[in-house]
């Protein structure tokens, strides 16, 4: 009985191994089969030029842009100080800001806030219209705009993960394919985004390379 039964037994194993081997060949084969997706070239190198005395990463990875109309105003107040106080400016004091989906329209140019109503979508009212924004209000006009920032040697990214959400909403929205939508949005970045792997990977990267950390 004890015989029998042992044999019964593995032969039920073996029954189960090869119709685990036999899926697993045909997933093989399927997955073989699949086309392979394009890979995504990064640029990281521009964290290695960051040589300053003084260096801080901005977190804007959760920030509501609806509830605050100089959302920059922090990275202003960090600059300010060090040059007021300490006579330092870039490339001694270096800043970054880091953006993922919700704080997306800072890297947008006037044109993908128009074509896409970022404005509307993230409810973000123009200041001069009191309207939904169709024009990047963070661009100019002002120490605490972007080009303000960029000219002190502050560098935007962009998280690519969350660009990917960001893409199948507005696809699904125009009715645009994914892939024309993606490569429109990073076209459309204002200049000097740099578009990074993840929002979460970059903060480690700036931690790494002695950037201090401070999420607005």
């Amino acid at each position: 009985m004890t015989s029998s039964h042992g044999r019964r037994s593995f032969i039920s194993v073996l029954g189960s191994l090869t119709g685990m081997m036999a899926f697993d060949g045909r997933f093989g084969r399927a997955f073989a089969q699949a086309p392979a997706r394009p890979a995504v070239q990064f640029d990281m190198a521009w964290l290695d030029q960051l040589k300053g005395q003084h260096k801080q990463a901005f977190d804007y990875g959760s920030f509501d842009l609806s509830v605050d109309g100089r959302p920059l105003r922090f990275v202003q107040n960090y600059l300010d100080p060090h040059r007021d106080v300490f006579k330092l400016e870039s490339p001694a004091v270096n800043t970054v800001v880091g953006i993922s989906r919700p704080a997306f329209p800072i890297n947008a140019s006037d044109a993908i806030w128009q074509k896409y109503k970022l404005g509307e979508r993230w409810k973000i009212v123009d200041p001069m219209t009191k309207q939904p924004a169709v024009r990047n209000i963070y661009l100019s006009g002002g120490e605490a705009s972007i080009t303000a920032l960029q000219a002190r040697g502050t560098v935007f990214w962009q998280c690519n993960v969350a660009l990917g959400g960001i893409v199948q909403e507005l696809s699904q929205a125009t009715g645009t394919p994914a892939p024309e939508v993606r490569a429109e949005l990073i076209a459309g970045f204002v200049p000097g985004v740099r578009l990074m792997p993840s929002h979460v990977l970059a903060i480690g990267l700036a931690q790494e390379k002695g950037f201090t950390y401070m999420k607005p």
